[in-house]
């Protein structure tokens, strides 16, 4: 057991006196004895230090009641001074025996001198008996201790060092003198001016009055209970109605005020470092949101536009079809120019995340699986895949059904020509009319049959044609096949039926020919005559009236040179018909001179002169009207030529343009004359004569529409198409914006990194020295070459100063740096300017490898560090204590996101901030 009686002059409450090995503040004097047996004292000690004791057990879940009674079995006392010491005492005994208690306060009493304290005349079983002085003694022993000895202030420490803190902090405040611990506090303005001091909007100090002791302390202990943390360890009426309130009651108070507002400034710092920390990586996570959501809705609209894009299904009619094209043309309009947009500028906002990334010492962003970049170029470009064979695909259908159309009228045509011509042909040909017949009836129903045997053949074609018609529009699939082929196999087999009986009656009039003798040899040869200029007549109206359709100039000149031909032979024609219509007249001049009467129609045939002079005359009509259309469709054909030129004039134009633009973008990306803000500045000034330059793309968009809309399907007087014109206008507004973002990504990156202007103008002539081919990019051995220019020796793995260089401090900065460019030392370099292994290395991972050494940024020990002020030193920090020292959002951030502690010190709700705090970091980088 601790010797508790050493020799020397005894003081109250146990303490040695001033010295090295004696108390821990020198004591302004000692206690009056009879002050011991003041009521008012001993209450305001007991409310202090119990309050006081009581601010501690809470911590470990516990607190006291009776300060006499509930550290007399020891085991509360040394739980206390196991929390405010932070150290493991020995292990308590746990009996109920006077013994027990008395062990376990020595255990106290014997630690509290391990710690320089000599304690006389306070032993366990004083503390043990309940004795009020005593324990009270020992309590102000640990206060002094644990509380005060380690204040310091400008070299004076403890008592003199808390008092000139207070005298510091309260010398602006009007109506406050600090010049002590007792009198100096009883009005309480000095308690509300400490609170003021470090967080003035808790008390309204202006409002106070100095005549009012009891609101004012009042006031300053509710609020500091409230807001501070600091129980409440006196009450006003006993101060204000003591003459001098207790002085160590009073130390112990303000004590707590003190390190209260001490940790402060280090918590406030702590709180800074992990708010800057945290707002950068919450506006990153936002980045990546945005850019997620903008992939998602990108990606999700080329899923849904492809297999529209893709839809194949044939429509039935042109107008459906010129429907589709219409649908493609409003897309082409209004829904891909947005889509273009929002593709660039999601490239664009990606770059500026990795930039930033790169810049704050965090891991490069990886976006979701499925929404790279490189899977919306690879989805992009299946679109405009899907969108071009759709295109192509339109004017093939259209052309089709174009072609389907004049078939199948073509085909009703010369149906209904030829089912009017055999109407009455089958009944005819079953006719027995020659059983009763006289010879000559019976010569001319031979010779009538001969005529229409000889109408039948010349009619042979028309059935073959109408059957390959037929066939045709089986082949191209026409959507009404069904009764195209019903109507063609009707002709077909009336076809087969009549060739039967035209056989069967020839069989039998040469049967009964030996009986017949007489026959009109005139009527003969007009009707040998007569039908074949009759079918002749039926293949001109036929014709004159027959579908035409043209695409060219030359197709429709050669049709009216056709038609020119066949009016050439009219005057032939008409002369045919006069000698045709005179046998017909010298017969009947024969039979009236001879007196024969001859029945009204001729026996072989059915072709009369009235029937010749109708269709001559029909044939007459037809020929103005077939000059009208031809002369109507060399008029359509001139206004599309106009088209054509009009369209290739300005595409002509506009293509060489934008492929010029191009160039020049290309050489002010290499050259990049100037500063950076600079050529910034001239970069969108070019970008915005660029964007001027739009009428003219929109003028030819109108061309292309009037030709779309015209059915003008080639364009021989230029080789650029409108996709081609539109593929090459968004490529120009992509590379413009690339470039411009590549420099705002080059000026962030040099003020983040402190680059001067001449550093960066040198890694640019760097750069494009070595960029052979001034694509922007340098492949691998391009890269290692720039880097010995630079001051690398990669033959020798080590760095050595080549001349190269133009700045010294550069050279410096790349031999202290410490890298070898060996090949596993080259390798690892490319891993870190080319991530995703593309084989070449851009002008900003360039810039970013070159000046990432001259950056101070937060590390993750630092944050760590932090955190660990935040909480107290602990190796686990609360959800109270972040939402007391951060901001609420990152308060509720932090909480999200940290695991809870694990070790062997952890108590419910403990978080775990290191692991936090390396995840922030990810994995160390170069």
């Amino acid at each position: 057991m601790v010797d508790y009686h050493s020799a020397g002059q005894p003081y109250p409450y146990g303490g040695n006196g001033p010295g090295p090995n004696g108390d821990y503040m020198a004591q302004e004097d000692d206690w009056d004895r009879d002050l011991l047996l003041d009521p008012a004292w001993e209450k305001q000690q007991r409310k202090t230090f119990t309050a006081w004791c009581n601010s501690h057990l809470r911590k470990a879940g516990t607190q006291i009641e009776n300060i006499d009674e509930d550290f007399r079995d020891g085991l509360k006392l040394m739980l206390l001074l196991e929390v405010i010491s932070g150290e493991r005492l020995p292990k308590p005994e746990r009996g109920k025996m006077r013994v027990h208690k008395i062990n376990n306060v020595n255990k106290a009493l014997d630690f509290i001198a391990s710690k320089g304290v000599k304690l006389v005349s306070i032993g366990a079983e004083e503390i043990v008996d309940g004795n009020a002085k005593m324990t009270l003694g020992m309590i102000w022993t640990i206060i002094l201790r644990f509380a005060i000895q380690d204040i310091s202030v400008e070299e004076t420490s403890a008592k003199e060092g808390l008092l000139l803190w207070c005298q510091r902090k309260t010398a602006p405040y009007k109506n406050v003198n600090v010049q002590n611990f007792h009198i100096s506090w009883k009005d309480g303005l000095a308690f509300n001016a400490l609170i003021h001091r470090h967080r003035p909007e808790l008390i309204e100090y202006d409002k106070l009055r100095k005549d009012d002791p009891v609101t004012n302390l009042n006031n300053a202990f509710e609020v500091a209970e409230k807001y501070l943390d600091i129980p409440k360890m006196l009450d006003a009426e006993d101060i204000v109605g003591t003459l001098r309130p207790d002085e160590k009651a009073i130390m112990t108070y303000v004590s707590c005020f003190y390190h209260a507002f001490s940790g402060a400034q280090k918590a406030e710092t702590a709180a800074n470092r992990i708010c800057k920390v945290l707002a950068v990586n919450q506006e990153n996570e936002h980045l990546m949101e945005d850019y997620e959501k903008l992939a998602s809705d990108l990606l999700e609209w080329i899923k849904r536009t492809i297999p529209w894009l893709e839809d194949r299904s044939p429509q039935k009619t042109i107008q459906e079809m010129q429907q589709k094209l219409e649908d493609f043309r409003d897309y082409r309009r209004v829904h891909k120019p947005p889509k273009v947009q929002e593709k660039c500028q999601l490239e664009i906002n990606f770059n500026t995340l990795q930039t930033k990334l790169r810049l704050s010492n965090r891991p490069a962003f990886m976006p979701s699986e499925g929404k790279m970049v490189s899977d919306i170029n690879n989805g992009w470009q299946h679109l405009e895949q899907a969108e071009k064979g759709y295109e192509e695909w339109l004017l093939n259908e259209i052309r089709r059904l174009e072609r389907l159309d004049h078939l199948a009228e073509k085909f009703r045509q010369k149906a209904s020509i030829h089912e009017a011509w055999t109407e009455g042909k089958e009944a005819m040909l079953k006719q027995k009319d020659y059983e009763t017949a006289t010879l000559s009836d019976i010569k001319a129903l031979i010779r009538k049959h001969e005529a229409f045997e000889s109408d039948l053949a010349a009619h042979q074609d028309r059935v073959e044609q109408i059957a390959a018609i037929a066939q045709e529009l089986n082949e191209l699939d026409y959507y009404d096949s069904p009764s195209v082929n019903a109507r063609c196999q009707k002709i077909c087999d009336q076809w087969d039926v009549l060739g039967s009986l035209t056989h069967s009656r020839r069989e039998a009039l040469e049967k009964t020919e030996k009986q017949l003798e007489t026959i009109d040899e005139l009527h003969l040869e007009y009707a040998k005559r007569a039908a074949p200029f009759n079918n002749w007549m039926e293949s001109a109206m036929e014709d004159l009236q027959d579908m035409f359709i043209v695409h060219t100039i030359e197709e429709i000149e050669g049709l009216i040179a056709a038609h020119d031909q066949f009016k050439s032979t009219l005057p032939d024609a008409d002369k045919e018909r006069e000698a045709i219509l005179g046998i017909q007249r010298e017969a009947q001049r024969i039979a009236d001179f001879n007196s024969i009467k001859l029945s009204g129609n001729n026996p072989y045939t059915s072709v009369t002169p009235q029937i010749i002079n109708s269709k001559w005359e029909r044939v007459q009509q037809l020929v103005p009207k077939r000059d009208h259309a031809l002369l109507d469709e060399q008029s359509k054909q001139q206004s599309n030529e106009h088209l054509r030129r009009q369209f290739a004039s300005q595409a002509n134009i506009v293509g060489p343009w934008i492929q010029t633009k191009m160039e020049e973008i290309g050489r002010i990306s290499i050259e990049m004359n100037g500063t950076l803000e600079d050529q910034l500045n001239h970069l969108k000034q070019y970008e915005q004569s660029i964007v001027d330059y739009k009428p003219n793309i929109d003028l030819l968009e109108q061309q292309h529409q009037l030709i779309q809309e015209a059915l003008i399907f080639d364009n021989k007087h230029t080789n650029y198409t409108m996709e081609h014109i539109r593929v090459g206008w968004e490529q120009l507004l992509t590379t413009i914006a690339r470039t411009i973002n590549e420099v705002e990504n080059q000026i962030l990156t040099r003020d983040a990194k402190g680059i001067s202007q001449e550093q960066m103008q040198e890694f640019r002539a760097s750069f494009n020295h070595f960029d052979k081919d001034h694509g922007g990019a340098l492949g691998p051995e391009e890269f290692k070459a720039c880097l010995i220019s630079l001051g690398y020796d990669v033959e020798n793995d080590r760095q050595k100063r080549t001349g190269s260089m133009d700045t010294d401090d550069f050279r410096a900065l790349l031999i202290s740096t410490g890298y070898s460019l060996g090949d596993a030392e080259f390798n690892r370099i490319m891993s870190v300017v080319d991530p995703n292994n593309s084989g070449i290395v851009t002008f900003q991972a360039f810039i970013d490898f070159m000046s990432r050494e001259t950056t101070d940024t937060d590390t993750a020990d630092q944050v760590i560090a932090s955190f660990k002020v935040l909480a107290g030193d602990k190796n686990y920090i609360t959800a109270e204590e972040l939402r007391r020292e951060l901001p609420p959002d990152q308060a509720e951030y932090c909480i999200a996101r940290m695991a809870p502690y694990q070790g062997p010190d952890a108590i419910p709700g403990a978080l775990d901030y290191k692991s936090f705090s390396t995840a922030l970091y990810g994995e160390s980088d170069l």
